[in-house]
């Protein structure tokens, strides 16, 4: 995995993306700690998992008679080439060290508060965390062996193909061979071969070594062509407000070397956008007036909303709504409320946010 770190003085180390799995932990207030109980508000990074394709081409053995027996036009000559499949915009919570609170509970009370691995707050006086969406993410898939490095492709070369030194005169005896091999399939499928299979088990079987043979000697003639798949992910935090406007490239994109760095030139950019669609604000009273932090009170974040995209070039590959915590802010509510004797108040955090996703009373 790849990292872009932009203002990096907002967030510190990297960590893992929200779609691993998590490991709580349980924080109790007691007289040890003084009822109180320290844990960070995470900021928000953005992930963007970039799939890109290889394609190897091959000329054939025989490629310069693909034409004249065959009437096909062959690949001429090596090649490997990339492409950009697919992006996919997904989010996870970092820690930042100005990001850490201590909330005061009222003594004598037992409220405790479950965190995650970077100790986030998950929930309070509540064993029921919010449910994450997991992204479902590209899997990169392995060049498979083209039809000539299998098996069947020496099964398919005659005895007399073998013993010609002749180039012109191999590529005749491929090309007779596979009008041979086409003509038996015509035989089995009519029902007039001198020796038809058993049955439609064995039918099949001896029809798709035909094809198979049929298609190693036409690559012979044609080439092959191989693909695969890579998937790499880059982290971005998003920009200050006042840059959001702005173009970041993510890396780049080279025919003949796949992804490269930002600053290599000779790829197409990858670059992402923040559109901010709306900021997180404090509350307000019944006058309008914003309301204050509460004494000792718990911290969550109130966070803005943005439409990140991202383009290949000119062209918008993915655009995704996300919710991004600095472009919030952060209020706190009363630690009175979950020590109440009658009626205490849980409360349900987003990990990725620290946003309040439920609050209720017990």
């Amino acid at each position: 995995m790849r990292y872009l770190y932009i203002m990096i003085a907002a967030l510190s180390v990297m960590m893992a993306p929200q779609t691993s799995a998590q490991t709580t932990q349980r924080l109790s207030a007691t007289k040890i700690n003084e009822y109180g109980l320290i844990y960070s508000l995470p900021s928000t990074v953005i992930d963007v998992t970039l799939e890109t394709e290889l394609t190897v081409e091959t000329p054939g053995e025989f490629y310069l008679y693909a034409e004249k027996y065959l009437g096909i036009t062959p690949i001429v000559k090596e090649s490997k080439s990339y492409r950009l499949v697919s992006a996919t915009i997904s989010s996870h919570g970092e820690p930042t060290d100005s990001l850490r609170y201590l909330v005061q509970f009222k003594s004598g009370s037992a409220p405790f508060m479950l965190v995650n691995d970077n100790n986030f707050p998950l929930t309070v006086n509540t064993e029921e965390v919010a449910t994450t969406t997991v992204v479902e993410l590209p899997v990169a898939k392995e060049m498979e062996p083209s039809i000539l490095e299998l098996p069947v492709a020496n099964q398919a070369v005659t005895a007399e193909m073998l013993q010609s030194g002749s180039p012109a005169k191999r590529a005749q005896l491929a090309a007779e061979r596979i009008m041979q091999l086409r003509a038996m399939r015509s035989d089995i499928l009519s029902g007039e071969a001198e020796n038809m299979p058993s049955d439609g088990v064995a039918m099949q079987l001896v029809l798709d070594n035909i094809a198979a043979q049929e298609e190693a000697l036409t690559a012979m003639f044609i080439g092959t062509r191989q693909q695969s798949t890579q998937v790499e992910t880059f982290s971005i935090v998003p920009p200050l407000e006042a840059e959001a406007s702005q173009n970041i490239v993510i890396c780049r994109l080279s025919q003949l070397s796949g992804l490269v760095d930002a600053d290599n030139l000779s790829g197409t950019p990858i670059y992402i956008t923040f559109n901010i669609t709306s900021k997180g604000e404090l509350p307000v009273n019944e006058k309008g007036e914003m309301k204050r932090f509460p004494k000792g009170g718990l911290a969550y974040r109130i966070p803005g909303k943005a439409t990140v995209s991202v383009y290949d070039g000119t062209k918008c590959i993915a655009s995704q709504a996300v919710d991004v915590a600095q472009y919030g802010v952060v209020f706190g509510i009363d630690p009175a409320i979950f020590t109440d004797k009658k009626a205490p108040a849980y409360a349900v955090f987003n990990p990725v946010t620290g946003a309040i996703v439920e609050i209720g009373t017990k």
